[in-house]
């Protein structure tokens, strides 16, 4: 016999509204991924990026299953992170939009082509990194994209950076 865990018994329920608070406390830098595929851009706001590993050097998106993005970037096998300065509100606000129109959705969005994988990246970001999709991993109700980092960038004179707290944008510098 071996003797239990401590937190080894029953899961409890969380409930998610509650969880969403909680998590909120956490400060996470915004971002911007974008990839093409079927024709289109595609683009989201997404807070949930991390770097995994410095050799490979690794990143890693977290992106919900039902999004318009998930299945594009699965079917481009590339992606980009645009991380945003804090004068990018109004980036990260439209294209965090549910139902925003798909068609010309990076329109109002200055932006230029990567040159390793053609995806569109943010003009005035702090960096940017362009990736090649090696796993994912079903999580939840998301998939975590690993991408293996082909280049990037970043910005000869760095801003605050745009950040997202408590269900708001602010600033950090």
């Amino acid at each position: 016999m071996t003797a239990e865990q401590p937190g080894a018994g029953a899961v409890q329920g969380v409930d998610p509204d509650d969880y969403r608070r909680v998590i909120g406390r956490l400060v996470t830098g915004v971002t911007v991924l974008t990839t093409y595929a079927g024709g289109l851009d595609h683009a989201m706001t997404a807070s949930a990026v991390m770097s995994v590993s410095l050799d490979p050097v690794l990143v890693v998106a977290s992106v919900e299953q039902e999004a318009r993005f998930h299945d594009a970037i699965l079917e481009a096998g590339v992606w980009g992170i645009s991380i945003l300065p804090a004068g990018a509100r109004g980036t990260a606000a439209w294209l965090a939009t549910r139902g925003r129109p798909l068609h010309d959705q990076l329109e109002r969005v200055p932006h230029t082509r990567g040159g390793a994988t053609g995806v569109a990246l943010v003009d005035d970001a702090l960096a940017q990194l362009e990736c090649r999709t090696v796993d994912t991993h079903a999580a939840g109700d998301h998939t975590l994209v690993v991408g293996a980092v082909v280049a990037m960038r970043d910005a000869e004179r760095p801003q605050d950076a745009l950040t997202y707290y408590r269900g708001r944008f602010g600033a950090h510098p």
